[in-house]
């Protein structure tokens, strides 16, 4: 059987809307693409329909968002793959697009939305309220609600280009797009939320995959910023496509149960990482992102010499 043009990547926990991000995957996929998801630690509910384009790999003990997307790569032999959290949307042939503009080493990630997943309903009237906790009591009285799905990227929500902070922690950018060299379709990004990035498959074993020393959870735009840009590649934001991501609110809880101990864990981890230069691949050292992006905030005044010494 011929090789696929691209795996996407899910690595699910306790995800109910993988099976609506799969099918959303399918249904706006225009090349030769299929799903790998990991379904980690546990079986998917709503229960997934077969299709020839999904396979799934299952875990009795949890691994983890970054070991089960590198299982997933393992298991890919596509040309390209693409990491996705398990509720998203996706643009209409995002694939053909994301396919045309990827270098051999760059990192491509398309444009974000917020995803509008579903309404809190009230059984009694009908009134609708957003993704948010439900409000104790709808205006006519009743305090019944159901979940009904709406599953439409917010437009008014966007995100082209991120950064992170002199502790490396994710940060919004939205300042960026005002510089003359954002204004292309294509243009160098300095990080992402790590929900979704492109690449060639051969790319993601270069930079080691995902880096499960992180622990769980946690720093994943910061990592692949870093592995592109230090090994001396290039990350940039695709605007001619899209993928829409819900961000958790009020009691849509991460489906990894993680403590403030484990993130700081994770942090601490990617810090002595990058600021110590330990990657062995790297090329070019941390300091060299900051001065191509520069002026960025939380940098103007950094110590570097603090670092060395």
């Amino acid at each position: 059987m011929p090789a696929k043009d691209l795996s996407v990547l899910i690595p699910a926990r306790n995800e109910m809307w993988l099976g609506r991000t799969i099918r959303d995957i399918l249904e706006n996929a225009e090349a030769d693409t299929e799903v790998i998801a990991v379904l980690d630690g546990c079986w998917p509910d709503p229960p997934l329909p077969d299709n020839p384009r999904v396979t799934l790999i299952h875990y009795t003990n949890p691994v983890g968002q970054r070991g089960a997307t590198n299982a997933a790569a393992r298991l890919s032999k596509a040309k390209f793959v693409m990491k996705l959290d398990a509720h998203c949307a996706v643009d209409k042939g995002f694939d053909v697009k994301l396919m045309a503009d990827c270098d051999r080493d760059w990192t491509v990630i398309p444009r974000l939305y917020n995803l509008h997943v579903f309404d809190w309903e009230c059984v009694k009237c009908g009134k609708r309220y957003y993704q948010a906790d439900p409000v104790p009591v709808c205006k006519c009285g009743a305090t019944e609600f159901r979940m009904a799905e709406v599953w439409k990227p917010r437009l008014d929500r966007m995100t082209d280009f991120a950064r992170f902070d002199n502790t490396l922690h994710f940060q919004y950018w939205r300042k960026y797009s005002r510089r003359p060299e954002a204004q292309d379709d294509i243009a160098d990004v300095m990080s992402s939320v790590g929900a979704c990035f492109f690449m060639h498959r051969r790319r993601f074993f270069e930079l080691d995959g995902l880096d499960e020393g992180h622990g769980f959870w946690g720093q994943f735009g910061t990592e692949i910023a870093c592995k592109t840009w230090l090994s001396g590649g290039r990350q940039v934001v695709n605007k001619k496509t899209w993928y829409s991501h819900m961000f958790r609110v009020g009691k849509l809880k991460f489906p990894y149960h993680i403590s403030g101990d484990a993130q700081e864990r994770a942090r601490v981890y990617s810090r002595d990482l990058w600021f110590n230069n330990r990657w062995r691949k790297q090329v070019r050292p941390l300091k060299w992102i900051i001065d191509k992006f520069s002026p960025v905030p939380d940098w103007e005044n950094f110590e570097w010499s603090a670092i060395a010494a």
